[in-house]
């Protein structure tokens, strides 16, 4: 049987969904945070799990599917489901952040795309759209409503006649710079509860995961 398809082993599928039931049914239908903990740890490796063990609302759904629906492997939601709820926290957190300084996010990655260039903060259109991952289309509108700001501006390419390049204005790096601190500070909010250590640990792991899908 495929990894995606894989069945617990037998007897254990009878305990889990009496497990889950149990609780189900002394929590008057939602189980407690306690309980969600414990049946999904259970449900992963047979072991009880410790009283006041952390958990989140993923704990609640792996739980669930491996109830209704125990013939699939449901482990990849473990991870992936954690992945795409912090992406929503920190879609929101990078909002406020650059709403803070007057951007919108698009506006954020062109400038910044520029900073991180180092003096003089300049990049072709194409080298904008590649880092930004937008159509020719898309930049070039971005460019000109940036321009307008007053945050960037087109200049003639010296190795090309027919070609431009856009240069971050000084008033662009100053938003850029700033909206980049109070990003950075949102971010740390929501790492303070995970150790140097742990983060790093993190870190690494998201990048074996990452970095695959990016180089396909």
């Amino acid at each position: 049987m495929s990894r995606y398809h894989r069945a617990p082993a037998p007897g254990q599928l009878i305990l889990d969904i009496e497990r889950y039931a149990a609780r189900m049914e002394q929590s008057g239908g939602a189980p407690d945070a306690r309980a969600r903990a414990s049946v999904a740890r259970e449900a992963a490796d047979g072991q009880p799990a410790a009283a006041g063990a952390l958990c989140d609302e993923v704990d609640d759904l792996v739980a669930a599917w491996r109830a209704e629906r125990p013939d699939l492997d449901v482990a990849p939601l473990e991870v992936l489901s954690r992945v795409s709820r912090l992406g929503r926290h920190l879609d929101r957190a990078r909002r406020a952040a650059f709403a803070s300084r007057g951007l919108e996010p698009w506006e954020f990655d062109v400038l910044a795309a520029l900073r991180r260039q180092g003096p003089p903060y300049q990049l072709s259109p194409g080298a904008l759209l590649r880092a930004t991952l937008v159509t020719s289309g898309t930049m070039t509108n971005r460019i000109d409503r940036l321009a307008e700001a007053g945050l960037v501006h087109r200049q003639p390419d010296p190795q090309d006649k027919r070609g431009v390049l856009v240069t971050l204005t000084a008033a662009g790096q100053s938003t850029v710079d700033a909206a980049l601190a109070d990003l950075l500070t949102s971010e740390w909010a929501l790492l303070e509860n995970l150790s140097d250590t742990q983060r790093r640990t993190l870190a690494g792991l998201l990048r074996a995961l990452l970095a695959p899908l990016d180089a396909g």
